[in-house]
């Protein structure tokens, strides 16, 4: 009776040892980064993936839609009431971290311009499958609160433009726009107008890129030509006496600031996930990443010079900062302009996030972490509708139940890790062909190594931000910031850089290991829930792959990781007689 009980009481032991060697073995598998092979279009040409439609200027637009939304039209008024005119240098310090973030996405969309992804599919070349999981995991959270959040807004701009008209003034049902019905103590906020509109966005998305890409020039036209309006027409009513005093709440004011404008910039790396739809990737992409962050950043910074200039910054806050500005100077005409390009600047906004969250679907469909269902590509649309249309209903569901604007303070966490992530994975991706096969007689491999470097400048990053935060002392801050600077020296010094082909990072790795430090000092000004968000977020996460990923997961049978190679692929694509998708692309 006892044999019996130990031996069974030793294969529960052995099965327990074999899952997590098992569970360990799947964590650790990565895709390769290779030459280029007809393969990588061959999908393109039979039809099983997207269709390559856009070129330069679409993408431009693209990266543009997805970054000028609320941020403009409300976070910007939020921000000058708390630091004073020197909101300018807040939009400016957040612009050079975003700067910094975005010559990272540059080259990784450089060297992968042939497949969808983004952070996911560049950790899960720099890494392995559990840290692009779990990226993939963090960064889509974000996007569907987010998402239902802006149509939240989005409805509230559209009923209160629509009040204008005396038929609907005060006829709008809550229930319909106006934040929402609230029931059983506001848990439930029902807000039927949301809804409708996901509907309408994922039907007209589910129809195919380039519809996306019309709806998409006339919106940003539209809303940019009002911003533009905006900066020049009110040029003319600036008084420099409202730039005095210029920063009323000292310097940690103009720091805090830029902790939270800094998610004004966030959308342009939706460009990167366009990279399978796109002409000319391998040029197109960095140049639309850092052109549409370019441009984002000179109209951030001049709605803010005109708005501080306008009207004191005490009068400004989070209702409308832009209609109120002119409305105080006695512009009211400039109000419905306003909310045309506020109606506008969120449209674009959520139209873009849906888009960008269906090709994170897709591309984690493809590698069996999630079902295969969401790696279906309509053969005639040539867009992964399943993947759509599970998209618009998630969104579709929050915005019509909650008001998920109450849990904006959480968001954000998913796009600092991920910009984390892209930043190491550049320096990663630098120096793993070179050291990785290297036999190392020390009792840790020098690739490992470099991810402890990286991991140490993290925490820096975090213990520099907790300091500023709750006021520590400049010392201990001090030794953080001088242990990350020992940590960038090492790597420097300690690693063997080459030369990645097409576009290339400047200054690696002090650029790119900036980016971390920054982007983790970011995530430390963030509330506790959103730290609590995170730690919840990554064990749900984790328990997916453990009981679903790992076993379904086929990292080398799909979504080759190519270097574009433009002779090659004509030399392909005529061999296979496809001249039509030769021309496409």
């Amino acid at each position: 009776m006892a044999s019996s009980s130990s031996s069974s009481s030793s294969s529960s032991s052995s099965s327990s040892s074999s899952w997590l060697s098992n569970f360990w073995s799947s964590a650790r598998r990565s895709k390769t980064l290779t030459a280029y092979s007809s393969e990588a279009y061959k999908s393109t040409a039979s039809g099983e993936g997207l269709l390559r439609r856009l070129g330069l200027f679409d993408l431009l637009l693209l990266g543009v839609g997805g970054t000028i939304g609320s941020g403009i039209f409300a976070i910007t008024g939020a921000v000058a009431h708390d630091v004073g005119p020197s909101v300018i240098i807040s939009y400016v310090l957040a612009g050079l971290v975003s700067a910094l973030n975005a010559f990272c996405f540059a080259e990784l969309a450089s060297r992968f311009p042939a497949v969808v992804g983004g952070p996911y599919m560049y950790a899960y070349t720099a890494f392995n499958e559990l840290t692009a999981f779990l990226v993939f995991a963090q960064r889509v959270f974000d996007a569907h609160i987010g998402a239902a959040s802006t149509t939240r807004s989005l409805t509230g701009y559209l009923v209160t433009t629509l009040e204008i008209f005396p038929f609907f003034k005060e006829h709008v049902p809550s229930w319909i726009g106006h934040g929402g019905k609230e029931f059983f103590g506001g848990v439930l906020s029902i807000n039927i107008l949301a809804p409708i509109i996901l509907a309408l966005l994922t039907i007209f998305l589910c129809r195919g890129v380039g519809e996306l890409s019309i709806l998409n020039l006339f919106m940003t036209l539209t809303k940019t030509i009002i911003i533009f309006l905006v900066i020049v027409i009110g040029a003319f009513e600036v008084d420099v006496s409202n730039w005095s005093p210029f920063a009323p709440n000292g310097f940690n004011a103009v720091v805090t600031g830029a902790t939270v404008v800094f998610f004004s910039y966030l959308g342009y790396d939706a460009v990167t996930s366009s990279a399978e739809e796109c002409k000319r990737p391998q040029r197109d992409l960095p140049i639309a990443i850092l052109g549409s962050f370019l441009l984002c950043a000179i109209l951030y910074i001049g709605v803010c010079l005109v708005i501080t200039g306008m009207v004191s910054y005490t009068l400004l806050g989070d209702d409308a900062p832009l209609a109120k500005a002119f409305e105080l100077k006695g512009l009211k005409y400039m109000s419905i302009f306003v909310s045309v390009g506020a109606i506008a600047g969120l449209t674009t906004t959520l139209m873009v996030s849906l888009y960008v969250q269906s090709r994170f679907y897709l591309g984690i469909g493809r590698d069996g972490l999630l079902p295969s269902v969401f790696s279906e590509v309509h053969q005639t649309r040539r867009t992964p509708i399943f993947s759509q249309i599970w998209v618009g209903a998630i969104t579709g569901i929050l915005a019509g139940l909650f008001n998920v604007q109450l849990l904006s303070h959480i968001l954000s966490v998913g796009s600092l890790i991920a910009y984390s992530v892209v930043s190491a994975c550049v320096v990663t991706l630098r120096w793993e062909e070179t050291v990785v096969s290297e036999v190392s007689t020390r009792w840790i491999s020098t690739w490992l190594e470099g991810v402890l470097f990286l991991l140490t400048i993290a925490c820096c990053g975090f213990g520099a931000g907790l300091c500023f935060r709750f006021g520590a002392s400049f010392v201990l801050l001090l030794v953080t910031v001088v242990i990350a600077v020992i940590a960038v020296v090492a790597l420097h010094y300690r690693q063997v850089y080459v030369d990645p082909p097409g576009f290339s990072c400047p200054v690696v790795p002090l650029f790119p290991v900036s980016c971390i430090f920054f982007n983790v000092f970011l995530f430390a000004q963030l509330h506790q829930e959103a730290w609590l968000r995170f730690v919840v977020v990554l064990v749900v996460s984790v328990a997916i792959y453990a009981f679903y990923g790992q076993y379904h997961a086929h990292p080398t049978s799909s979504n080759q990781i190519v270097i574009h190679d433009k002779p090659a692929l004509e030399e392909a694509l005529i061999t296979n007689h496809d001249q039509d998708t030769f021309k496409a692309i």
